[in-house]
């Protein structure tokens, strides 16, 4: 029999009978399904629509449409595809507090380094020492001194040089303080003869003034203040010479041992080459190091015969200034030039005018003639990066910096041409 459309109807929404099943498009008082369930307690904190439909027993999308329809908010919407790819929320709290650790962690190094900022350079000064006189060591232990015993002989030589400089440079200072001081009353009457000076004292006072600023009661607070600071600063720096000569001395004795221990933290397959490599530095910085002793200590003897020819009271002091300032790159020629002109021309204004034109032909005959011939073993270093290096290190680390760069340099030369360039050359 055909049956009645209403009856179809209301049989398609009660059920099928013959098979027991419900219609699927109308069944709301179905409770939600067990993974549902679960979505609905996760997004029941995100947003209240979900909450509220979870609870009513509606599948998302069966609630009111429209523009009267709760829209989910952003948070939630993020967390809802958060939990459907499985990725963690991050805890921006803990990011947060592990950020601030590590920027304190950094600024607490960083004070630290500031703090040993003169222990660091008293221990550059020392390896540099102790690399640079390391060919003398091996130098004397290939003529059969056991290394102990060339180690010891030159660090007494070593002290013996300080000694001799600290000798012959304070005496010479101290008397020329004292005659300063003694003649100043001298200086001022002879400035009050001047023609020059007489009118501008009696224009401006300057005699008035510099007699009431020695009379003050300041003054002497003053001088006593200068005094103490520079008897300090003497002290310190005779406190860091013993300190370096120290360090240098076991620097000497366990340079094998440190190079070797730097060695072992290479993997075994690459170590020959980096030992051979690493050798190769240390013998020609070392080479380069001794070299430019070698040539300060050349100018010193020099410098010391052509003084004593002239007849200078200070030829040994001013021998060993142009000696120790010949150490100092670029300009350390030029500066014992000068200073031993000036001390000359004090006694003699002539005399001071030819030794500065002594030391500025030596100064070419050095660096075209002595200095290569005794740097043909060493890294050679372009002129550019010699004072890109002595620049850099000299505004690092100040005097000492610009000591220990030049045979920085050296070694990052040596580097590039063994290992750099090859392997751009067989790429």
């Amino acid at each position: 029999m055909d049956e009645h459309p209403e009856s179809a109807k209301r049989r398609g929404a009660d059920g099928d009978p013959d098979t027991g099943k419900a219609d699927t498009g109308g069944g709301r008082d179905e409770a939600p399904s067990g993974t549902e369930d679960a979505a609905g307690r996760t997004e029941g904190g995100t947003g209240e629509e979900a909450a509220g439909g979870a609870a009513a027993g509606q599948r998302p999308g069966d609630g009111p449409s429209g523009p009267d329809a709760p829209r989910p908010s952003p948070a939630g919407a993020a967390l809802r595809a958060a939990n459907r790819g499985g990725a963690a929320v991050p805890n921006f709290f803990v990011l947060g507090f592990t950020g601030a650790l590590g920027v304190l962690t950094a600024w607490v190094l960083v004070q630290a380094l500031i703090e040993i900022r003169g222990v660091f350079i008293n221990i550059l000064v020392a390896l540099f020492l102790a690399v640079g006189l390391n060919p003398i060591i091996e130098y004397l232990r290939r003529r059969g001194l056991p290394r102990w015993a060339a180690i010891l002989t030159v660090c007494a030589a070593l002290v013996l040089f300080t000694a001799v400089f600290v000798w012959t440079l304070v005496p010479p200072l101290t008397q020329q303080v004292t005659e300063f001081t003694e003649n100043v009353p001298s200086y001022l009457r002879r400035l009050q003869q001047n023609p020059v000076m007489a009118d501008l004292d009696e224009r401006f006072g300057l005699i008035d003034q510099a007699q009431s600023l020695v009379t003050s009661a300041d003054f002497g607070q003053q001088v006593f203040g200068g005094v103490f600071g520079i008897g300090q600063a003497v002290l310190n720096s005779l406190v860091a010479t013993f300190t370096v000569l120290i360090l240098t001395l076991f620097f000497m004795a366990s340079l094998p041992g440190i190079t070797e221990t730097a060695y072992r933290l290479v993997p075994r397959s690459r170590r020959s080459s980096v030992r051979e490599l690493g050798d190769e530095i240390v013998r020609r910085v070392g080479d380069f190091i001794g070299g430019q002793l070698l040539i300060a200590a050349i100018g010193g003897v020099v410098a010391f015969l052509y003084l004593t020819a002239i007849g200078s009271g200070y030829a040994l002091t001013l021998a060993l200034v142009v000696a120790v300032t010949a150490l100092i790159p670029l300009v350390g020629t030029t500066i014992g030039a000068l200073a031993a002109s000036l001390a000359v021309s004090v006694g003699d204004l002539f005399l001071g005018g030819v030794t500065l034109v002594f030391f500025l032909v030596y100064q070419q005959i050095e660096s075209y003639v002595i200095s290569p011939r005794i740097m043909q073993r060493s890294v050679d270093v372009a002129p550019t990066v010699t004072i890109t290096s002595a620049l850099i290190g000299g505004a690092m680390l100040g005097l000492v910096g610009a000591l220990i760069a030049v045979p920085a340099a050296a070694a990052i030369t040596l580097i590039l041409q063994r290992v750099v360039f090859p392997r751009l050359d067989a790429s």
